[in-house]
């Protein structure tokens, strides 16, 4: 069986994070990127044929991935491929993932024919097996298999596509951009369908100026009675990072052992690009628990139930609590920060404070001084 992927890099904008990167480059977890979960997702599974489509800020992204060899898979022409369709002068605006498929076509024709194509965005993470996905699209034979979680509609999440199902597992409803209720599903941004079946309805979706993919193909189709949708329930932990008081409730979850074990040992290992530093120093007066501490830290304060990325320095009688700390920030003696969210590289001066809410984390952008 010939499997590629195809991965959205793109694929929305969490406030600040996404300024000057893509969303598949926002960092995660202490030591790893959004993207890290995708691409290891997908090298589990033995795909090794993978296009990661970029239209900007993408310089971070490809920094961090290298020549993908921590994933198995190499940066070349039938490998690992970086598809910047809207670099290109013809294309001058974003309208949709079938628009980009469009730009990137000479990827879809490339290989063989009866390959299966596996496409996702970076905002949801999950350790998924991708294998048990396509062996039930290809038992279903159905055209497309969409991947979605329970638990996750409540009434106030806005989801990008929803399902309902009958008691028999057949779809009763589907919605695009909906508020939807406690019973629905909410897709994981992940498809599979043919290669064959997805570059025939790129063109003639295109030639119709159609581009959207949730709406146009999987709705629009579906409520014609002319495509047949497959529900894969995943049943792990699927963390949706898609704004940033998400991302902040998402790290802090992490320090629940639970959580990281269905993140990170669900089915496989989550590999990252390897960025070896020296252990954390801690200091002989710091006082830390209940938190998530990379490598690198010189900590001489106090820090509780936080996330720390590299390199984050932590002053003497500095307080830290419930903040996510990026790369090589550098927190000054005496202050204090409560539900913040510090980008890499940035500065606290000593004695300030700095301090959000559970809802309305304070954030800090990437290189400033407070």
């Amino acid at each position: 069986m010939q499997v590629m992927g195809i991965i959205f890099a793109n694929d929305g904008a969490v406030g600040a994070f996404t300024n000057q990167r893509t969303t598949a480059a926002i960092p995660f977890a202490g030591r790893y990127r959004q993207i890290d979960f995708h691409l290891s997702n997908m090298a589990a599974a033995g795909i090794r044929r993978v296009g990661i489509i970029s239209r900007h800020n993408y310089q971070s992204l490809m920094y961090h991935i290298g020549s993908g060899e921590e994933w198995g898979m190499e940066l070349e022409e039938g490998g690992l491929e970086f598809l910047t369709p809207f670099a290109m002068s013809t294309t001058h605006s974003y309208r949709g993932k079938l628009e980009t498929l469009h730009s990137a076509m000479n990827f879809l024709t490339y290989g063989p024919e009866d390959e299966y194509v596996v496409m996702t965005g970076s905002s949801i993470l999950c350790n998924i097996d991708l294998n048990d996905v396509l062996a039930s699209h290809i038992a279903s034979g159905r055209d497309i298999t969409v991947v979605t979680k329970a638990g996750v509609a409540d009434g106030k999440k806005q989801l990008d596509l929803a399902l309902k199902l009958d008691e028999q597992g057949e779809i009763v409803d589907m919605a695009v951009d909906y508020v939807a209720p406690a019973g629905y599903l909410a897709t994981m941004d992940i498809f599979v369908l043919s290669k064959k079946y997805l570059r025939e309805k790129v063109r003639e979706f295109i030639a119709r100026n159609l581009f959207h993919m949730d709406r146009d193909l999987v709705l629009g189709q579906w409520q014609k009675g002319q495509l047949s949708v497959n529900v894969y329930q995943f049943k792990g932990a699927a963390l949706y990072n898609e704004s940033v008081e998400e991302y902040f409730r998402n790290s802090l979850a992490l320090i629940d052992k639970d959580v990281r074990h269905d993140l990170f040992g669900y089915n496989h290992t989550v590999f990252t690009r390897v960025r070896d530093r020296v252990p954390t120093y801690y200091g002989e007066y710091c006082e830390v628990e209940d938190c998530i501490i990379a490598d690198g830290c010189i900590l001489e304060g106090e820090v509780e139930n936080s996330v720390l990325f590299r390199n984050v320095t932590v002053g003497q009688g500095a307080e830290v609590e419930n903040c996510v700390i990026m790369n090589d920030a550098v927190i000054g003696e005496g202050a204090q920060l409560k539900y913040a969210i510090l980008d890499k590289d940035v500065v606290v001066r000593p004695g300030a404070k700095l301090c959000g809410t559970p809802n309305n984390p304070i954030i800090i952008p990437r290189g400033e001084i407070v």
